[in-house]
C-alpha cells in the first residue's frame, strides 16, 4: 500500500499531548476535467443533459464525487495514560459512507472501533476521524476495515485494537443481485482482541455482534 499520510511533525514519546497531522496525499482534483468527462459519460449512455434541470449535471457530478474522494484533514491527538487506564475504549456506530472501488456506487453503514490503551489514549473524535481518513476514496470494505486497524496499531501503540464495520452496498441493492437491505459484516482484530478469547468475547458484546 502506498503511503497515504502526510506527516508533518514527528511524534513525540508519550509523556505529553502529542499531535500529528493527518492529511491524504493525491495527484489532484481537476473539476473542469472531472465536468467533461461526466458529460461525455452521461452522454455515452444515452442521457441527454441540454435540459434546464440536467444541464449542471457534470458539475455537479464532479463535485460530489471529489468531495467523497476528499477526507478532511485533522490532527491526531493522544495523550499519556498517566492513570494506566487498561480496560477496552470503544466507539460505537461511527457513521461510514464510502465507494465502492468496482462500480464507483457508494456503500454507507457503520463502523465499531476500539482499543486497548498503552502508554497513550487517543482523543475520542479521533476514532471517527481515522474511519473518514480511509473511507474517503475508491474502496472495497474487506480492505478498508483492515487498514483502519493497521493505522491505530501503528500510530497508537495499544495493547489491542478492534474494529467491526456494517455496510449496505448499493452495487448490490440496486443493481445485479438487487438484495436490497442486505449487510456486509467486516472486523478486524490484533493485539490481545485478537490473542485473548474473553477480550475478543468483551469487544464483540459490546459492539453488539456475535462472536
Amino acid at each position: 500500500m502506498s503511503t497515504l499520510l502526510d506527516t508533518t511533525a514527528e511524534e513525540p514519546e508519550l509523556t505529553t499531548v502529542s499531535r500529528l497531522r493527518v492529511s491524504h496525499q493525491s495527484e489532484g482534483i481537476d473539476l473542469d476535467e472531472a465536468e467533461r468527462a461526466a458529460a461525455a459519460f452521461l452522454s455515452a449512455l444515452g442521457v441527454a443533459t441540454d435540459s434546464a434541470s440536467l444541464k449542471d449535471t457534470p458539475k455537479r457530478m464532479a463535485h460530489a464525487y471529489a468531495e467523497m474522494f476528499s477526507p478532511r484533514p485533522f490532527d491526531l491527538t493522544t495523550f499519556p495514560n498517566d492513570e494506566g487506564y487498561d480496560e477496552l475504549v470503544l466507539a460505537r456506530r461511527i457513521p461510514v459512507r464510502s465507494v465502492c472501488e468496482h462500480h464507483l456506487l457508494p456503500f454507507v453503514g457503520i463502523a465499531h472501533v476500539g482499543y486497548l490503551p498503552g502508554k497513550g489514549i487517543l482523543g475520542l473524535s479521533k476514532l471517527a476521524r481515522v474511519v473518514e481518513h480511509f473511507s474517503c476514496r475508491p474502496q472495497v470494505q474487506e480492505r478498508l476495515t483492515k487498514q483502519i486497524a493497521d493505522w491505530l496499531d501503528e500510530h497508537l501503540e495499544p495493547k489491542g485494537v478492534g474494529v467491526v464495520i456494517e455496510a449496505e452496498h448499493t452495487c448490490m441493492s440496486l443493481r445485479g443481485v438487487r438484495a436490497v437491505g442486505s449487510n456486509t459484516v467486516t472486523s478486524t482484530l490484533l493485539g490481545t482482541l485478537r490473542k485473548d478469547a474473553r477480550s475478543r468475547q468483551e469487544f464483540f458484546a459490546l459492539t453488539g455482534m456475535n462472536p
